[in-house]
């Protein structure tokens, strides 16, 4: 059975919007990406879904990647035996061909639209097209003041790195006495393990378990089991093994989760609103730490600080939601001078093409 998993390669922070997408793929390995181009409603999500649904029906594990501003949407999937892929490659990750044909390629979905008819629709086109870009602008203002109180916390938490140190140092060295037969180093794939979203925070602890079935989970309200599990990436490469590196979306050079596939291996940060819930996940050799009990948070008003955040929090995903209405009024005028039964051929068609290369 096709293990299926999903991941984000973009997420909303107080940073803006955060991008992996020019990393989605080794283009030196790869034998074909597909790279979409099309406006809003013109059919992209119904083109890759087409073709997840076409390779879990062939049997082949698939990679889901989700959209940061409606995860019930994709931007991207990959397959990772085929060595093949798909993704939209419009703003605000554009995508451009690096080896064009002989690897990578633009599929030009625009042809489905009705272009005279829409033009009928230009000023309303507009008007939702402004509505939507000002929420993510006031979206990523709150997401930002948000963040900037969080530093201030960490910022006056004491840490007992030594103690921390010497509980990883221990997990390290029982978890990575085998090596990989495979003598060259292993690969690094970075993602996001989920976002912000227009219906609050997202989190695919759920492709964590397809993965594996030992997990650490690391309870960390300050960010500090990053630099543990860089620790825990590079003994992982060192010896052979490919991982996933989740990184945060507020700090992309820092590490929130690590899967260690081929040992069924992952370690995971934990806090508020990134909570992880395996009550009737039995068959999971879950250990817990806690990064809190290693510190001395001295700060008088973290309740305060905490109420701040949350509330600005909400205030920027409320903000995701006028975004997403106003995309959807956008897609809803469009979509009527769509040719979907065109889409979805097309889908079939690269599919096959796919397909092929086994």
């Amino acid at each position: 059975m096709a293990k299926v998993t999903n991941f984000f390669a973009g997420a909303n922070s107080g940073g803006g919007f955060r991008n992996l997408f020019t990393e989605l793929i080794d283009p030196e390995i790869f034998r074909d990406f597909i790279i979409l181009k099309g406006g809003p409603g013109v059919g992209k999500n119904t083109f890759m879904r087409e073709i997840g649904i076409s390779m879990e029906q062939a049997g082949y594990d698939v990679e889901y990647l989700r959209c940061s501003g409606d995860p019930d949407s994709l931007d991207g999937v990959i397959i990772p035996a085929l060595r093949c892929g798909v993704a939209d490659g419009t703003s605000p990750h554009i995508l451009e061909p690096k080896y064009p044909a002989a690897v990578d390629r633009y599929v030009n979905l625009g042809k489905f639209y009705d272009i005279t008819a829409a033009k009928n629709d230009a000023e309303e086109i507009k008007q939702y097209t402004r509505l939507y870009q000002a929420a993510y602008a006031k979206a990523y203002q709150a997401f930002r003041a948000a963040r900037e109180i969080e530093r201030s916390a960490a910022m006056s938490a004491g840490f007992d790195s030594a103690r921390a140190e010497r509980r990883f140092r221990g997990i390290l060295s029982r978890e990575f006495r085998r090596e990989n037969k495979n003598a060259n180093p292993g690969r690094v794939t970075r993602r996001f393990l989920g976002s912000m979203t227009y219906q609050g925070y997202i989190w695919r602890f759920d492709s964590v378990e397809v993965l594996a079935s030992r997990i650490y989970e690391i309870r960390d309200g300050f960010g500090f089991a990053g630099q543990y599990f860089k620790q825990a990436r590079d003994a992982a490469v060192a010896r052979g093994w490919d991982v996933i590196s989740c990184v945060s979306p507020e700090e992309p050079e820092r590490i929130e989760h690590l899967i260690i596939p081929g040992l069924r291996l992952a370690f995971i940060s934990t806090r508020a609103h990134m909570e992880y819930n395996d009550n009737h996940k039995n068959h999971i050799q879950l250990r817990r730490i806690r990064l809190d009990a290693l510190t001395e948070f001295q700060d008088k008003s973290p309740r305060l600080k905490t109420r701040m955040t949350d509330l600005l929090r909400e205030e920027g995903i409320s903000a995701l939601r006028e975004a997403k209405s106003a995309h959807d009024k956008l897609e809803s005028v469009y979509n009527p001078y769509v040719d979907f039964d065109g889409v979805r051929a097309l889908a079939a068609l690269e599919a096959g093409r796919l397909l092929s290369f086994r």
